[in-house]
C-alpha cells in the first residue's frame, strides 16, 4: 500500500486518543477522529477508510456496502451487537473486540451493586440525606452468609463474579448453555438450569451477550418466578431485560430491588420511572471503567487494527474465517 492506511475512530466518549495515536505512529497508519451516531454519518466520515474503530455507532450492512475498502472493524469493548458481523464476514472484513479487558472491573461492579442493595446502602443513604436517621425504610435486611447468588452466563466476567460472591459469603450457582446442569465449573460454581437458578437465587446477576436468544431474557415471566426478596443485577446489556416488565416488578414488590449499569436506551431517558423508584441503584454504563481498564481497552483495540492492516493475526477476532 503506497499511502498510509486510514483508520477512522467513528465515536468515543473520552477526550483523549493518546494510546491510539501512540500505536498509529508506531505502526504507520493515519488516525482520524469523527463523531458519528448514525450509519449515514459513519459512511460520510469514513470514505476511503481501511479500518474503523467504533464505540456505539452502528456498523450495518449498508455501511459495509458503502465502504468497500474496509479491512477491519474494531470495537471498544466486549460486545459486538452494534456491528453486523454476518455482513462483515460476507464482505471479508475482520471484526475485532477486547473480550477480557474489563473482567475484574465489571465483576467488581456487579458485586458492588448487589451488596449495596442487599445491605440497604442505597436506601439508607437516600434516607439520611433527607433527614431520616432510621433503619425502617430498608427493613428487613438479611445476612449474606447462606444466601444464594445466581450468575447467568459463566464466561470470564460471570466466573469472576461468582468467585467474588463466594468470597463475601454467598453460596453460588450458575447457568450457562456451555455447562451441563448438575456439574460444577472448573472454578467451583454449581451449574443448574436457568429456571432453577431463577427460583433459588437471592441475587440474579446477568453476564450474557445481547443476541436474538438473550433479548428480553428477563421478562415478566422470569421476574414473577424470582423470589420476592430477590435482587436483579445487570452489567451486561440493557436489552437482556424487558424494562417495562422490570419497572412493574419493582413497583409491585415482585422483586426487592435492581442494580442496573446498562439500559435498553442509553443514556437512560429523562423521566424514566427507574429514576424515581426507591429500590434501584443506577450507574451510567460505568462497570467497565477503571484507569487501568481504560488504557488497556484503547491500546488493545488499536493494536487489533494495526495487526490486521499489517497482515498479522490480531489477538482477538470474532470472525476468524475472514483471515483464513
Amino acid at each position: 500500500m503506497d499511502r498510509k492506511p486510514r483508520v477512522v475512530v467513528t465515536d468515543l466518549d473520552q477526550p483523549s486518543l493518546a494510546e491510539e495515536e501512540e500505536i498509529s505512529a508506531a505502526e504507520g497508519f493515519e488516525l482520524v477522529r469523527a463523531e458519528c451516531r448514525t450509519e449515514d454519518e459513519v459512511v460520510r466520515a469514513a470514505q476511503g477508510a481501511d479500518a474503523l474503530i467504533v464505540q456505539y455507532a452502528p456498523i450495518t450492512r449498508a455501511v459495509f456496502k458503502a465502504l468497500p475498502g474496509l479491512k477491519v472493524v474494531a470495537r471498544y469493548g466486549v460486545g459486538v451487537d452494534t456491528v453486523d458481523v454476518e455482513a462483515a464476514t460476507e464482505a471479508g472484513v475482520a471484526v475485532c473486540n477486547v473480550p477480557d479487558y474489563g473482567t475484574e472491573d465489571v465483576s467488581d461492579h456487579a458485586i458492588a451493586l448487589a451488596l449495596s442493595l442487599a445491605r440497604g446502602v442505597v436506601g439508607l443513604d437516600r434516607e439520611m440525606r433527607s433527614g431520616n436517621y432510621s433503619l425502617a425504610p430498608v427493613q428487613p435486611l438479611h445476612r449474606i452468609a447462606g444466601r444464594v447468588f445466581g450468575v447467568v452466563g459463566l464466561g470470564l466476567i460471570g466466573a469472576a463474579t461468582a468467585r467474588k460472591a463466594r468470597g463475601v459469603g454467598y453460596e453460588t450457582i450458575g447457568f450457562d448453555p456451555v455447562y451441563e446442569p448438575g456439574t460444577t465449573t472448573p472454578a467451583g460454581t454449581e451449574v443448574v438450569g436457568f429456571d432453577e437458578l431463577i427460583r433459588r437465587a437471592d441475587v440474579v446477576s446477568l453476564h450474557v451477550p445481547l443476541n436474538a436468544h438473550t433479548r428480553h431474557l428477563v421478562g415478566a415471566d422470569v421476574l414473577a418466578a424470582m423470589k420476592p426478596g430477590a435482587v436483579l443485577v445487570n452489567t451486561c446489556r440493557g436489552g437482556v431485560v424487558d424494562t417495562e416488565a422490570l419497572i412493574e416488578a419493582l413497583r409491585s414488590g415482585a422483586i426487592r430491588a435492581a442494580g442496573l449499569d446498562v439500559f435498553e436506551q442509553e443514556p437512560l431517558p429523562e423521566g424514566s420511572p427507574l429514576f424515581e423508584l426507591p429500590n434501584t441503584a443506577l450507574t451510567p454504563h460505568a462497570a467497565w471503567y477503571s484507569e487501568e481498564s481504560q488504557v488497556e481497552l484503547k491500546r488493545r483495540t488499536a493494536q487489533n487494527v494495526a495487526d490486521v492492516l499489517a497482515g498479522r493475526r490480531p489477538r482477538n477476532i470474532v470472525n476468524p474465517e475472514v483471515l483464513a
